[in-house]
């Protein structure tokens, strides 16, 4: 299962984030989305977890706790929409 984790701290890293998921079990992938030429994160990130019962569980402890001084907010991830390419109005 795909998982979302919004209002993360900018600090987090991707190896900071699967920690704290390992807990509810094996986490496939973990990454932290960046700005393209700053590389600095913008404060959202993905979780891949295999097992979906174990995702479930990960979702419903950690959504809304505090992680880092913020509150996140995890969820199943939506899939992504197609976009109009930058730039275009229409």
């Amino acid at each position: 299962m795909n998982i979302y984790v919004g209002n993360l701290p900018y600090s987090i890293d991707r190896d900071q984030l699967r920690e704290c998921f390992a807990q509810f079990g094996e986490v496939r992938a973990a990454r932290i989305v960046t700005e393209r030429e700053s590389g600095k994160s913008k404060g959202y990130g993905f979780v891949d977890m295999d097992n979906d019962a174990e995702a479930n569980e990960a979702i419903a402890k950690l959504n809304g706790t505090d992680i880092g001084g913020r509150k996140v907010v995890v969820n199943e991830a939506r899939p992504r929409e197609d976009r109009p390419a930058r730039g275009s109005r229409y």
